[in-house]
């Protein structure tokens, strides 16, 4: 990855750093009963192009043990990332949270009704 175009999200105590190729154009507000409680935004990226480098494992959560599996670091307990269970799927999503806020001023959010409709309004 370009050091100098990278972009580096980190959670508070700086034991989780995820390393993206750029700045999100997107981020999507989510408001399941899940994503309202953690008070995430997600970027979602390429796991091909992510790099998540941990000085210790994180802990994990899945939702009824379904789709994907969202991590925190074990320290600090920020919510950094989500990965999909099923190997098919080749996006994942990363907490926009722990990105620099100016980075993400250019950035569009959409607003998804996941508790409701599904839809994005």
């Amino acid at each position: 990855m370009d050091q100098h175009t990278s972009l580096t999200a980190t959670c508070h105590c700086g034991a989780i750093s995820i390393t993206l190729k750029s700045a999100p154009a997107e981020i999507t507000h989510c408001n399941c009963t899940l994503c309202r409680r953690y008070g995430v935004l997600w970027a979602y990226y390429p796991i091909a192009e992510v790099v998540v480098e941990a000085r210790q494992p994180t802990d994990t959560y899945a939702w009824n043990g379904k789709n994907v599996d969202f991590h925190r670091c074990g320290t600090c307990g920020c919510i950094t990332h989500w990965l999909p269970r099923k190997p098919t799927r080749t996006s994942m999503g990363i907490n926009a949270r722990l990105i620099e806020p100016g980075s993400l001023k250019n950035a569009e959010i959409n607003y998804k009704d996941a508790a409701g409709t599904g839809l994005f309004f």
